[in-house]
């Protein structure tokens, strides 16, 4: 093994990377702008420039570095090719020779839900695990599951797509994936302020949540911390149907811990402690034992996830 490597955890807004110590140490962090037009064609060589940067930086050669490990908002099929990375404006890319052209390093790709969770056993909340189911609540729900240390990626490279699972078939309104009734559609940020809107149309019960002119997901949770019944009320609803959810796949996969991240798991024990009720009232009993935790590696989930790619 080699003493450096590189993990790119590539978004919509920016490229965050990473420079490594294959040990695991975080040596230097740093983000550059993600370049979408013409289809994203710069994306690539823009990230090999920051590379080749920092090594002259640091004055280390590339036969110190074991590799660049891409993590990247879309499928990624085993052979690096990915297919249709809308947020990046990519169509089909084969990331892993691309940039491997351009730098002349091993580079290895995955989906950025898949590698957050490989980061988080690697070296964050789920560290000494080897079969762990990863969530995570922001704008959308992703996720991340892995068995016996590897990740469940898929034929197509779209394992893992928790926030797709159908958890209610009559759903009037349409996911933005083009599907009804999907996860992310009650358990993300914005799934929960559609919820308590359509709580508030329901009830006429007095409540903090009307005081919002422009409700979130985290005045919900606040509001429920505070005792309001209503918000409570919702908290329940979307900590009932994503527990559920979970408890679903873990019968399948059976894992030792549950990781939760995303902007929405800064609501903390309030939400583990509901989903995790849920979870259990609904489990396999072998299943029931099965850890909560928040993530530790926040942001940075993605980036450590990457080396730990390039690691087999």
């Amino acid at each position: 093994m080699k003493k450096y490597a590189f993990g790119v955890d590539v978004g919509g807004t920016t490229c965050k990377i990473g420079f490594f110590e294959t040990d695991g140490k975080l040596i230097d962090k740093w983000e550059i702008k993600t370049n979408k037009e013409n289809g994203g064609a710069s994306i690539l060589p823009d990230v090999a420039q920051a590379i080749e940067g920092k090594l002259t930086e640091k004055g280390i050669s590339r036969d110190d570095v074991q590799g660049i490990g891409v993590g990247v908002p879309g499928p990624v099929k085993n052979d690096g090719v990915v297919h249709r990375c809308v947020n990046v404006g990519w169509g089909v890319v084969n990331v892993e020779k691309e940039l491997g052209d351009l730098t002349g390093l091993k580079v290895k790709a995955g989906n950025d839900a898949n590698v957050a969770a490989l980061g988080e056993m690697w070296q964050g909340a789920a560290k000494g695990c080897r079969d762990v189911i990863m969530v995570t609540l922001g704008t959308g729900v992703g996720g991340g599951i892995i068995v016996d240390g590897k990740v469940v990626a898929g034929f197509d490279g779209a394992g893992g797509e928790i926030g797709h699972i159908t958890v209610n078939a009559h759903e009037k309104e349409q996911c933005n994936c083009g599907q009804y009734g999907c996860l992310e559609q009650y358990a993300s940020a914005t799934g929960v302020v559609r919820v308590a809107k359509r709580t508030l149309e329901k009830t006429s019960e007095d409540t903090a949540l009307r005081n919002h002119a422009d409700l979130t997901a985290k005045d919900v949770f606040d509001e429920a911390k505070a005792g309001d019944k209503v918000a409570l009320e919702v908290v329940d609803e979307v900590c009932g149907i994503l527990g559920a959810a979970l408890s679903n796949i873990a019968c399948v996969v059976n894992p030792e811990v549950i990781v939760i991240g995303g902007g929405v798991s800064k609501a903390g024990d309030i939400l583990t402690d509901a989903v995790k009720k849920h979870f259990v009232a609904t489990s396999f009993h072998a299943c029931a034992n099965t850890k909560f935790v928040l993530a530790g590696l926040g942001n940075d989930a993605g980036m450590y996830g990457c080396v730990e790619m390039l690691l087999d």
